[in-house]
């Protein structure tokens, strides 16, 4: 089996690549090509001609977005469609990364993943768009909704909190955006057994959540540091992009196909911890 995988110098993408070391794959990264370059992106998959492709690259910066739209409609829209469309051509599944941030957080319970996505900002829109490109253009896709990435190879909110604590005596973290942490290495060794299995939609996170505060107490906790943890709201954050509320994802496709969830959200923590 020879699977390809874009953003495999991501952090994601890294702990794809480890999952994976024992079959043969093939890493794309921004310097093979740029996903938003059709000819370029069509041109590497034929010449790969791999069994799968996960596509892990994207444009993941939510404020960012925010302030330019059309950078996260052009990468994670279009760029995502051009990667389904070289995908096609040689009759390649392709597995999308995307997002809890595709909801509006307003249901008040886990989402699952029959729930029609309602965006508030442009991140979640630009995702929603790569799925809405992947299943029109093939049937042999797989669309992984995840949340709250964290780990070893990019910059993410553990290692951020972590850093503020050894500056900072006292730091504010908003309490009224819940959802579910997600280790990369948990989520790419789940993404390997999910290859090969049934296409479809599906949601892998860390089990169990919490909120931003309750997941930087945990983070202080573990480190043993003495900072002071203090809650404060969305509004207060005051951020160029709005955040679900509560977009806790329910892993109910995955348990259907057979598959164990992944460990609670603290567990893993635990582990990537030094």
């Amino acid at each position: 089996m020879k699977v390809a995988i874009t953003g495999s110098d991501g952090m994601l993408g890294s702990d794809l690549m480890a999952a994976f070391r024992d079959t043969e794959t093939v890493p794309f990264t921004l310097q093979d090509f740029d996903v938003t370059d059709l000819d370029a992106t069509v041109a590497a998959v034929r010449e790969a001609r791999p069994d799968y492709l996960i596509h892990a690259a994207a444009y993941t910066d939510v404020d960012g977005s925010e302030r330019d739209p059309e950078k996260a409609y052009l990468i994670n829209g279009t760029g995502t469609r051009n990667v389904a469309m070289a995908c096609e051509e040689v009759r390649c599944p392709v597995m999308y990364i995307s997002t809890d941030y595709i909801f509006d957080g307003e249901k008040g319970e886990p989402y699952d993943e029959w729930d029609p996505p309602s965006p508030v900002n442009a991140y979640g829109l630009s995702k929603l768009m790569g799925e809405r490109f992947v299943s029109s253009l093939t049937n042999r896709f797989y669309i992984v909704r995840t949340s709250w990435l964290y780990g070893k190879n990019g910059r993410n909110f553990v290692d951020t909190v972590i850093r503020l604590m050894s500056e900072r005596e006292e730091l504010d973290v908003v309490d009224d955006q819940v959802g579910s942490p997600t280790c990369t290495r948990d989520l790419a060794l789940k993404l390997r057994e999910l290859i090969g299995r049934g296409y479809g939609t599906y949601h892998i996170t860390n089990s169990s959540y919490c909120s931003w505060y309750e997941f930087a107490l945990e983070v202080a906790r573990l480190k043993s540091v003495a900072t002071t943890v203090r809650r404060t709201t969305s509004e207060q954050f005051n951020r160029p992009a709005r955040r679900p509320a509560f977009s806790v994802l329910n892993n109910t496709m995955m348990k259907l196909e057979g598959l164990y969830e992944l460990r609670p959200w603290k567990e893993a923590l635990e582990d990537y911890l030094p």
